[in-house]
C-alpha cells in the first residue's frame, strides 16, 4: 500500500492551482441519468471517487468519454456522459459500498425510469449518516419505498413522480441534491423547505437549469422546482473546490508561508476566510484567486461546525492541525458528525496537545511538532496529518493514503511545486 513521506519545516511559497470541487462533481455526475442527451462536465478533478462514480454510471448504461488534462494553470479533465438508454436501474452493493455519494443515483433513476434499486451506501467512517431524509423526500413526490436485504427499492406511481412539498427537519446536503434531481422530472411544482444552501447545491441547480430545468430560490432555504417532461444535454464547468482551497490555506498558515490559491472563489469561502483571518493570517483576493500569507505565530480560535454558510465540518481537521501550533487554547466543536475526531490520536503522536470531551476538542498550542509514523482514518483527517507533517521537525510517514486520493488531486505535485519536501512511496 502506498504511503507519503514528508520532511517538514519548509516554508511554502508560490501558487497552488485549485481543482474542481469533489463534492460538486459527485453531485453533477448523476445528472447524466436525467437525460438521453450527452452531458459534458469540464474541470472534473482526477480523483478516485470521481473514477468510482463513473464506473457506477457505466454499470447503469451510461457511456463516458474522458478528455485529458489541460495545459497551463488549469488541472482536471472533461468527461462526456451519455445515457441514451438506461441499461439497469440497480446500483449493486459492490459499487455503492465504496462511496456514500452513490445514493445520488436514486432520485434520477426513479424520476426517469420509474424505479430504482440501490444498495445502502458506505463511505468514510466518520459517524452515522442515515439516508432517511433522502427517502422521505422521494415519498413526498409519490415514490413507494421498500427496504429489503440491504437495498432501497423505490418505485414511482403510474404516470411518474409528482410535485409536492418537501420539508426537511434537518439540513441535509445529499437529501436536497436527490430531491432536486428527482423534482426536475416530476409532474408539477415541488417546494423544498429547509434546503441545504451549500455552494455545491447552487452548482447543481445551475447545471440542472443549463439542462432545461426550471428552478427558483437558488441559494436560499426554499427552492421551487417546476418539473419538466424532459431535460436536454449541456456543457457545464464544475465549480472550484472550496475545501481544497481551505486546506492549502491552512498549509500556508502552518508553515508560515505565502500561497496564492489560483482559481479559488472567495465568495464560497466566507466562513473559512473569517477563521483564517481570526487566526492571524492575511487573506486577500487577487486576480483569479486568493492569496494567503502567514505573518507571525497563529492565534487561538473558538470554532463550531454547522451547515453552510457557517464553518464547514470538512475543514475542522485541517484547522485543528494548524491550531496545534497557535498561541493559546483553541476550542473546536463538531456538530455535524459524532465521530469526526479520529485524527486526534495521530496528531498527538506528533506532539499536539489535544483533549476531546464529547463533541468538543480543546487544542492547546505547542511550539513545535515532531515527525512520526501516522495512520489516515478518513479523507479530511488525512489532510490534517499532511499539514502537521509539513510543519513537523524530521520525517512523517502517512499510511493508508488512499483516503487522500479520494479528495485531493495530485497532492504531492502541488505541494512539491511550492517548496514541500514530500514524496509518495509505493508498496514494497
Amino acid at each position: 500500500m502506498d504511503r507519503i513521506i514528508i520532511r517538514g519545516r519548509n516554508r511554502l511559497s508560490g501558487t497552488v492551482p485549485i481543482s474542481g470541487a469533489k463534492n460538486a462533481a459527485l453531485t453533477l455526475l448523476p445528472c447524466a441519468l436525467l437525460t438521453a442527451d450527452p452531458l459534458t462536465l469540464s474541470n472534473l478533478p482526477r480523483l478516485a471517487d470521481v473514477d468510482g462514480f463513473g464506473h457506477l454510471l457505466n454499470g447503469l448504461g451510461v457511456s463516458t468519454t474522458i478528455a485529458g488534462a489541460r495545459g497551463g494553470a488549469e488541472w482536471g479533465r472533461s468527461m462526456t456522459l451519455s445515457a441514451e438508454k438506461i441499461a439497469s436501474t440497480t446500483a449493486p452493493y459492490d459499487m455503492v459500498r465504496r462511496m456514500r455519494a452513490s445514493i445520488l443515483v436514486l432520485g434520477p433513476l426513479v424520476a426517469r425510469e420509474g424505479e430504482a434499486t440501490v444498495s445502502l451506501p458506505g463511505g468514510c467512517a466518520i459517524g452515522n449518516r442515515p439516508i432517511d431524509l433522502h427517502l422521505k423526500a422521494l415519498e413526498a413526490l409519490g415514490a413507494e419505498i421498500e427496504l429489503a436485504a440491504g437495498y432501497v427499492k423505490a418505485r414511482a406511481p403510474d404516470g411518474g413522480l409528482r410535485g409536492g412539498r418537501i420539508v426537511f427537519p434537518l439540513v441535509s446536503v445529499g437529501a436536497t441534491e436527490n430531491a432536486l434531481m428527482a423534482a426536475s422530472l416530476a409532474n408539477g411544482e415541488t417546494v423544498i423547505d429547509n434546503a441545504a444552501r451549500e455552494p455545491e447545491i447552487t452548482d447543481l441547480c445551475r447545471c440542472l437549469v443549463a439542462m432545461g430545468a426550471e428552478i427558483s430560490g437558488i441559494g436560499t432555504e426554499r427552492i421551487v422546482v417546476q418539473g419538466q417532461p424532459r431535460l436536454h444535454g449541456a456543457d457545464y464547468r464544475v465549480m472550484p473546490d472550496r475545501i481544497e482551497a481551505g486546506s492549502y490555506a491552512c498549509a500556508a498558515g502552518i508553515t508560515g508561508g505565502d500561497l496564492t490559491l489560483a482559481g479559488a472563489d472567495a465568495a464560497d469561502m466566507a466562513a473559512i476566510i473569517d477563521g483564517l483571518v481570526e487566526a492571524g493570517l492575511q487573506v486577500s483576493t487577487v486576480d483569479g484567486g486568493i492569496r494567503v500569507v502567514a505573518d507571525g505565530r497563529l492565534k487561538a480560535l473558538t470554532l463550531s461546525t454547522a451547515p453552510y454558510p457557517a464553518f464547514p465540518t470538512d475543514m475542522q481537521a485541517q484547522f485543528m492541525a494548524m491550531l496545534a501550533l497557535a498561541e493559546g487554547a483553541s476550542v473546536l466543536t463538531e456538530t455535524i458528525f459524532e465521530n469526526r475526531y479520529m485524527h486526534v490520536p495521530e496528531l498527538t503522536r506528533m506532539g499536539a496537545d489535544i483533549q476531546v470531551r464529547g463533541r468538543t476538542a480543546v487544542v492547546r498550542g505547542v511550539t513545535g511538532l515532531v515527525g512520526a509514523p501516522v495512520m489516515a482514518t478518513d479523507l479530511r483527517a488525512s489532510m490534517s496529518l499532511v499539514l502537521a507533517g509539513l510543519a513537523a521537525e524530521g520525517e512523517t510517514q502517512i499510511n493508508r493514503i488512499y483516503h487522500l486520493d479520494r479528495g485531493y488531486e495530485r497532492l504531492e505535485e502541488k505541494l512539491s511545486a511550492v517548496g514541500a519536501d514530500i514524496e509518495r512511496i509505493g508498496a514494497d
